[in-house]
């Protein structure tokens, strides 16, 4: 039997422990979450997604330049980085189309 099968036979029915168990989980799982008071994100605020925005914007491009710079001395290419640079202002602009999507509270 393989490992993530559960190991019961589907035909029979559920053992009435299983499902206290499942109660039991499902209620302290519930009082974990209140006592530690993780409830759902929240989500931003508009100055938030913006500040969120401008930093995508400046690191993402900066960060794919300077790993790009890297692989140029590395591999002693010329040119990579600038490729790299475009890389990073494409998935900025993806990223910024995701968070632009998000509506502000």
């Amino acid at each position: 039997m393989a490992e993530d099968e559960p190991g019961e036979d589907p035909g029979l029915p559920r053992d009435a422990r299983l499902g206290s168990l499942d109660e039991r989980l499902r209620q302290a799982r519930e009082a974990e979450a209140k006592r530690a008071g993780s409830a759902a994100p929240k989500p931003q605020t508009g100055q938030a997604q913006g500040l969120r925005i401008l930093s995508v914007l400046v690191s993402y491009p900066l960060g794919s330049a300077l790993i790009g710079y890297v692989v140029d001395r590395l591999a002693g290419t010329r040119g990579i980085w600038v490729a790299m640079l475009f890389v990073g202002f494409g998935v900025a602009m993806w990223e910024v189309w995701k968070i632009s999507n998000q509506k502000p509270e």
